[in-house]
């Protein structure tokens, strides 16, 4: 009896070597605790906005941001050229690139959850494969083929195409995984596969045919990017991760359960083709919406959930927020680092956060390699 008294007493002490303050931040295996995994991940995204902010072909100084953001706020905004520029140009970008890499993020905790498998990333779903071949049917083939799309949605014909498109392919590798009832992960996965390698030879044929227009608009599409932010998308793509956070956050105790195994999780009460039928739904929006308004940028889905489930654990209930700030945190990164240096012109997004998740990945792959 007292020998068990005396080990609960001492599993209660502090992490040695730490105040007692500190000791809060770790759960007792030493890894961060869900509050400061959260908070810790709020923080990046904050120090990624006042670069984002301060970055540029015309910079602004951040001790100017606070200022402009309150006269923003306030109606007070002024005529100067920092104002127009943070407000008008600056503001929906960062806020875009916030909304982006949080549904990337989100995106990628889920599907890894869903697998059960580390390396797995929204991609294969054919979600991004799919709007980028509706993109490009619109853009090379959209004059001739489909005349009205212009006159009915303007503008927004391009998003609402790759929307579509994205939403249909991965509607059709959910239908292939399907067997009597049940999704087979397996099969999803090698359904998915395979129509993403039918999508990329259908971005192979219009690229062939396309004009030397076209295949210019086609190619800065598929490298992605936030250069195109305007208000009325930001309200959108944020509506939709919005709404893909909260989904997907009742969907953390069923994933937790699934970890262990679908047999086991059924044991446990948990509807597992409920689950699994909600997580590609949610990482559907997510990904399509972000995907249809910004293009292609990848390795944010496989870093983020990677990098929190490694500091924080594999709980989902901390993965998948903090996936969304980290992601959320390095898009804005990426962005701000996409402006400055080859500015004044800008890099590709999508080819950035490639050159940046490559080497991180592989850095973590190194260094916790006996973990994956």
């Amino acid at each position: 009896m007292s020998m068990n008294m005396s080990m609960g007493r001492a599993g209660a002490k502090p992490v040695a070597g730490l105040p007692k303050t500190a000791a809060r931040w770790r759960s007792p295996s030493g890894r961060l605790s869900r509050g400061a995994t959260l908070s810790l991940g709020l923080l990046l995204v904050l120090l990624a906005m006042v670069l984002g902010s301060a970055s540029g072909a015309y910079a602004i100084a951040p001790s100017q941001l606070f200022g402009i953001a309150w006269d923003g706020l306030s109606g007070a905004a002024g005529g100067s050229a920092e104002h127009l520029v943070f407000l008008n140009i600056r503001l929906p970008r960062l806020l875009m690139g916030v909304a982006a890499g949080a549904g990337l993020g989100l995106a990628g905790a889920l599907m890894q959850g869903l697998f059960r498998n580390p390396l797995a990333d929204p991609g294969l779903i054919g979600v991004s494969s799919g709007a980028a071949l509706a993109a490009g049917i619109t853009i090379v083939l959209g004059g001739m083929y489909l005349p009205w799309l212009p006159r009915h949605l303007g503008s927004w014909a391009l998003v609402a195409m790759a929307f579509g498109g994205g939403l249909a392919v991965t509607a059709v590798v959910y239908v292939l995984g399907q067997v009597q009832g049940t999704t087979r992960i397996g099969l999803m996965l090698l359904a998915g596969i395979a129509i993403n390698a039918l999508a990329g030879a259908g971005l192979g044929f219009l690229s062939f045919i396309s004009t030397d227009e076209q295949l210019r608009n086609l190619q800065m599409w598929l490298l992605g990017s936030l250069g195109a932010s305007r208000w009325s998308a930001v309200g959108l793509v944020g509506a939709a991760v919005t709404l893909s956070v909260l989904a997907a956050l009742a969907l953390a105790r069923p994933l937790n359960a699934i970890a262990l195994g679908e047999a086991q999780a059924n044991l446990l009460g948990v509807a597992v083709e409920k689950t699994k039928r909600r997580a590609v739904m949610v990482a559907a929006l997510a990904v399509g919406a972000v995907t249809a308004t910004t293009g292609i940028i990848g390795f944010i889905g496989l870093v983020a959930p990677h990098w929190v489930r490694l500091v924080a654990g594999p709980d989902h209930r901390v993965v998948l927020p903090g996936s969304a700030l980290l992601g959320a945190a390095l898009v804005v990164t990426a962005d701000a680092v996409a402006r400055t240096i080859v500015k004044p012109a800008e890099l590709p997004l999508g080819v950035l956060t490639a050159f940046i998740g490559v080497p991180l990945f592989l850095a973590m792959l190194r260094q916790f390699r006996s973990k994956v």
